[in-house]
């Protein structure tokens, strides 16, 4: 009698679980989708926030009679806009590559130079999300950022596919302003992509 139940105390486990197994995976999914969806309505909120706030920047900048001396730019801070009209891309860019920045927005990438300056302007975003449609970016595209200086027209020199570790493509350009936008590759890959996009544009 005590062989049977100690049998039928494992069977009875396993058939709860069965039963109760479709409704966990229902309020698996739920709350996964629940947290994809507050991530993508904040992270559009803090687009149309930082968007309002380039804006105010740039008015402040117009106002002003003398040019002010350029302070460091704050890790987190509205940095400027990136447009890709032709692709439909308009995304705010901020100071800093953290997985919250990148979250928010595009970021820039530290010790590269800023838009508009001589070198090679470094901007990541996630291809899930603001850099999806950069798949489809073609030779001679316009890159257009905006920042409370002043905006900045890029045109696209090449694409290429490379290693997370291949930092060359970030390497200053000591002649002219460039901008290098970087995303993961393959776009549609599931997980932790294995390689980066790069698009090169120069600024004329």
């Amino acid at each position: 009698m005590t062989l049977t139940i100690e049998r039928e105390m494992p069977l009875t486990r396993m058939r709860r679980f069965v039963r109760w197994s479709p409704h966990l995976l229902v309020i698996t999914g739920i709350l996964a989708l629940g947290y994809v969806g507050f991530t993508l309505l904040d992270a559009r909120l803090f687009q149309a926030s930082a968007k309002r706030s380039l804006e105010t920047q740039i008015h402040r900048e117009e106002e002003r009679q003398q040019p002010q001396v350029k302070s460091a730019v704050k890790t987190g801070a509205v940095l400027g806009r990136v447009d890709i009209p032709r692709l439909g891309i308009s995304v705010a860019v901020l100071q800093g590559t953290s997985s919250r920045m990148l979250r928010l927005g595009a970021g820039h990438i530290e010790r590269t130079a800023l838009p508009g300056e001589i070198g090679n302007s470094g901007i990541a975003g996630h291809r899930d999300t603001f850099f999806r449609e950069l798949k489809d970016i073609q030779l001679n595209d316009e890159i257009q950022i905006h920042t409370a200086t002043g905006l900045f027209r890029y045109k696209v020199d090449w694409m290429r596919v490379v290693e997370p570790s291949d930092t060359t493509v970030l390497e200053p350009s000591s002649e002219e302003s460039t901008v290098t936008l970087v995303t993961c590759y393959p776009f549609y890959f599931v997980g932790s992509a294995p390689k980066r996009f790069v698009v090169r544009a120069h600024q004329y």
